[in-house]
C-alpha cells in the first residue's frame, strides 16, 4: 500500500514544465479569443457598436468559449504544450501551424453547423490572427535570447568563440550558447572550408573562411576558444584543421560522436577536450562484434591479469556480451576490487566472480580450473615494463613465460575450449627479456596446439616449481590428453593509448610538473591503438582461431613519440621548447627505435577481417623446445646470472643488447 501512495504522490507532483503549460494554455486561451473577435472587429471596419448590432455577434458570443477550450484540447495532442520553448525550431512551429489550422477548419464547420455561415473574412482573418499570436506566444522567449546574446558583451569570465564547422552541428552550438543564460562566452566567427559559405552569416555570425584562415581570424576576433563542431569530419582532416587550432595556442573542445547530433545531444555541455587520439589522424576501428557475441554468450569465460589495463577492458567487453559466467583472476587486490565494482553496478545480473592468485602458482590454476571449467581464456597476465624487465629478468622468465605454461596447461586438463593469448609487438626480434619472454608465451601455445592436434597431448610435461598436488593424470590412464581440445592461439599488437605504463600518462604528468617532458630519442616512433579498438579486435580474431595461429593486428601508420609529446604540450596551453622543454634521455635497456609487427621470417594471411591478420609461424623444434624450459624455469627460480644466455639459446630471434647483434639493430 506504502508503494502505491508513493507512486499516486508521484504522479500527482507538479513539476516545472506542468507549470509553463498551464501558462500557455491561458495565453492560448485568450489569444484565440482575441484573434477571432479581432477578425469580426476588422470586418465590420473597427467599428464596435454596428459590429455588436448585427447578426454575427450573438453566435460568436455562444460559440467562441466552447470553441477556445476544443482548441486546447487539440493543441495538446499537437504536443504544443511538451515542447523546450527556449530551443524552439522548425519541428515546433509545423506543429503549431498544423494545430492552428486543424483548429480553424473545425471552427468553419461547428460554427457554420449550429449557429449558421459567418461572413468569409472571418474564418480567413481569425485564422491568421491566431497562427500570429500563437507563433508570438512561443517564440517570443527565443527572440529576446537571441536579441540579448548579439548585444552581449564578453565578461572577464567569458572568452570569444571560434565555431569550426558551419553545418548543423555548429549551428546547433550556437543556438546553445545564445540560450544558456549562464554562459559568458560569445561566438564572433565561422570557419567552414566550403567556399560557398564564405562572406554569410549564420544567425548574425559571420563564415570567415577556411581553415587556411585559421590563424589570422583568431587574430582578428581576437579569439581565445574554438570549436571543432563537425562530427562527420574524416580522420585525416580532423587531425589536419585541430592541428592548426593547436597552434593558435587557444583552449579547443570538440564534439565527441557523431551519434549525439542524430540525437540532437548537440550542446556546449556535450564539447570535451581534444585528446591526444583525435590527433593521431586515423579512423576509429568499427568492429562487428557480432561473431564475438555468438562465441561468448552463454560461456563461461576466464580473463587472467583482469584488473590491469588491457584486462579490464576484456572484462567489460566480455561482460557487454551476456557470458554465462565471467571469473577475473588477478594478484592485484585493488584493481580486481575496482572492476568488480565498475562491472556489478554495470551489469547487476551479470554471474561474476573474482579472484586472486598468481598465475606462476600451478596449484592455484588448477584449483580455479577445476571448479570453474572456464570454457574461454584470455591471458592477459604479464609484466610488461621493459626497462624494469631488464633489471629483473628472471621476474618476466617465470611470470611471462612460465605462468603461461602453467596456465595453459590448466586450461588443456580442463577441457577449456579456447585459449587467446595477449602477445606484443615486442616480441618481434626482441632486443629486450620482456619481448623475449613474450616470444617464448607465443612458442609454447604453438607448442601446445601442435601437440594436441598431433594427438601427443601426454608429451607436453607438467612443469612444478613444488610438490605437485595437481597432477593432471591422477588416476594414470591418460583420458584426460585423449579428450584434450584446447585451440590454443596468440594476438599480437603494439601500444595502447591509456595502458599502464603508457608514456601518454606520464608525459601529463610532467607536463603538470612544468616539465621537463623526457622522450628517449626524437625519432623513435609505435605504433598505437586504443584500448576498446585492440581488445575488440583481440576477441575478434579469437573467433577466427582454429589453433596455433598468431594472429597480428593492423595498428595503422606508426606515430613519431616526439610529435605525440610536443602535441600534448600544445594541448595543454603550453608551447614546446619555451614554457615546457622537451629532453632527449637516450635508448632505455632493451628499447629499440621501432616495433615490428612480424618477423622477417613470417608472412601474412587474410581473414575475414581486413584489421586482422595472421602470421605463418617459425618453424621450431616443439620437442627440444619444451624439454628446455624445465631447466629455463629452474634457472629463472633460481635467479640465474645466465638467464638472458639460455633465453637466446631457445629464442633464435632475441638478441640481447650486451651482444655484438644488438647495435646492428638500433
Amino acid at each position: 500500500m506504502d508503494d502505491k501512495r508513493r507512486r499516486k504522490a508521484g504522479k500527482l507532483k507538479i513539476e516545472h514544465w506542468h507549470l509553463v503549460a498551464i501558462c500557455l494554455m491561458i495565453c492560448d486561451f485568450l489569444a484565440i479569443l482575441f484573434s477571432y473577435f479581432l477578425a469580426l472587429w476588422v470586418r465590420f471596419d473597427c467599428n464596435t457598436d454596428r459590429m455588436v448590432s448585427t447578426l454575427y455577434w450573438d453566435p460568436f458570443k455562444r460559440f467562441i468559449i466552447p470553441y477556445a477550450v476544443g482548441a486546447i484540447v487539440l493543441f495538446w495532442f499537437f504536443r504544443m504544450y511538451r515542447s523546450v520553448w527556449r530551443y524552439a525550431s522548425y519541428s515546433e512551429l509545423i506543429r503549431t501551424f498544423l494545430g492552428s489550422v486543424t483548429a480553424s477548419v473545425l471552427h468553419i464547420v461547428l460554427i457554420s453547423l449550429i449557429s449558421g455561415r459567418m461572413p468569409i473574412s472571418y474564418y480567413f482573418g481569425g485564422l491568421v490572427f491566431q497562427l500570429i499570436f500563437l507563433i508570438i506566444i512561443r517564440f517570443s522567449y527565443r527572440l529576446l535570447l537571441f536579441i540579448r546574446s548579439i548585444f552581449k558583451p564578453v565578461d572577464g569570465t567569458g572568452k570569444k568563440v571560434m565555431i569550426v564547422g558551419a553545418g548543423q552541428s555548429g549551428q546547433m552550438i550556437l543556438r546553445d550558447m545564445r540560450n544558456a543564460p549562464a554562459l559568458h562566452d560569445k561566438a564572433v566567427c565561422f570557419i567552414d572550408d566550403d567556399p560557398t559559405k564564405w562572406g554569410k552569416y549564420i544567425e548574425g555570425v559571420p563564415i570567415v573562411g577556411g581553415r587556411d584562415d585559421i590563424m589570422s581570424a583568431v587574430k582578428e576576433y581576437e579569439v581565445g576558444k574554438i570549436y571543432f563542431a563537425i562530427p562527420t569530419a574524416k580522420a585525416e582532416d580532423k587531425k589536419d584543421i585541430l592541428n592548426i587550432c593547436n597552434e593558435t595556442g587557444c583552449e579547443i573542445k570538440i564534439l565527441p560522436a557523431l551519434y549525439q547530433l542524430v540525437l540532437g545531444q548537440v550542446t556546449v555541455s556535450a564539447m570535451k577536450d581534444v585528446s591526444v587520439e583525435d590527433l593521431l589522424g586515423r579512423e576509429p576501428i568499427q568492429a562487428d562484434m557480432t561473431e564475438v557475441f555468438n562465441a561468448i554468450n552463454g560461456k563461461v569465460v576466464m580473463v587472467t591479469g583482469g584488473g590491469g589495463s588491457i584486462g579490464s577492458e576484456l572484462c567489460r567487453q566480455v561482460a557487454a556480451h551476456e557470458p554465462k559466467q565471467l571469473i577475473i583472476f588477478d594478484i592485484y587486490e585493488n584493481n580486481a576490487y575496482a572492476i568488480q565494482l565498475e562491472l556489478r553496478h554495470k551489469y547487476p545480473k551479470l554471474d561474476l566472480v573474482v579472484l586472486i592468485g598468481s598465475v606462476r602458482d600451478s596449484r592455484r590454476m588448477f584449483e580455479v580450473f577445476g571448479e570453474y571449467r572456464p570454457q574461454i581464456v584470455y591471458h592477459a597476465a604479464a609484466h610488461k615494463h621493459v626497462p624494469l624487465m631488464e633489471d629483473s629478468p628472471n621476474e618476466a622468465i617465470k611470470n611471462n613465460a612460465i605462468g603461461t605454461y602453467k596456465t595453459a596447461y590448466a586450461a588443456m586438463a580442463h577441457g577449456c575450449e579456447r585459449f587467446v593469448l595477449i602477445s606484443t609487438d615486442k616480441a618481434v626480434n626482441p632486443t629486450n627479456i620482456m619481448g623475449a619472454s613474450k616470444r617464448l608465451c607465443e612458442m609454447i601455445i604453438q607448442s601446445f596446439d601442435a601437440k594436441i592436434k598431433a594427438g601427443k597431448a601426454h608429451e607436453i610435461p607438467q612443469l612444478f616449481t613444488h610438490d605437485g598436488t595437481e597432477n593432471a593424470d591422477k588416476d594414470g590412464s591418460g583420458e584426460v590428453f585423449r579428450h584434450a581440445k584446447t585451440d590454443f592461439v596468440a594476438v599480437r599488437f603494439g601500444n595502447v593509448l591509456g595502458s599502464n605504463g603508457s608514456v601518454i600518462p606520464i608525459f601529463k604528468k610532467q607536463i603538470e610538473e612544468g616539465g621537463p617532458v623526457t622522450v628517449t630519442h626524437p625519432d623513435i616512433i609505435r605504433y598505437f591503438m586504443t584500448i576498446p579498438e585492440a581488445v575488440s579486435l583481440v576477441m575478434l580474431a579469437g573467433t577466427y582461431a582454429h589453433g596455433g595461429e598468431i594472429f597480428v593486428l593492423d595498428m595503422g601508420s606508426p606515430v613519431k613519440i616526439d610529435t605525440l609529446a610536443r602535441n600534448l604540450i600544445k594541448l595543454s596551453g603550453f608551447k614546446p621548447d619555451e614554457d615546457i622543454k622537451i629532453v632527449y634521455s637516450g635508448l632505455r635497456p632493451g628499447e629499440k627505435l621501432f616495433e615490428e609487427k612480424l618477423m622477417a621470417e613470417e608472412g601474412l594471411r587474410k581473414t575475414d577481417n581486413d584489421l586482422i591478420h595472421i602470421g605463418c609461424p617459425i618453424p621450431f623444434d616443439t620437442d627440444e623446445f619444451l624439454s628446455q624450459l624445465d631447466g629455463l624455469m629452474t634457472a629463472a627460480y633460481g635467479n640465474k646470472k645466465d638467464i638472458r644466455e639460455r633465453v637466446a639459446a631457445m629464442v633464435s630471434t632475441y638478441q640481447p643488447e650486451n651482444k655484438p647483434a644488438a647495435a646492428a639493430q638500433g
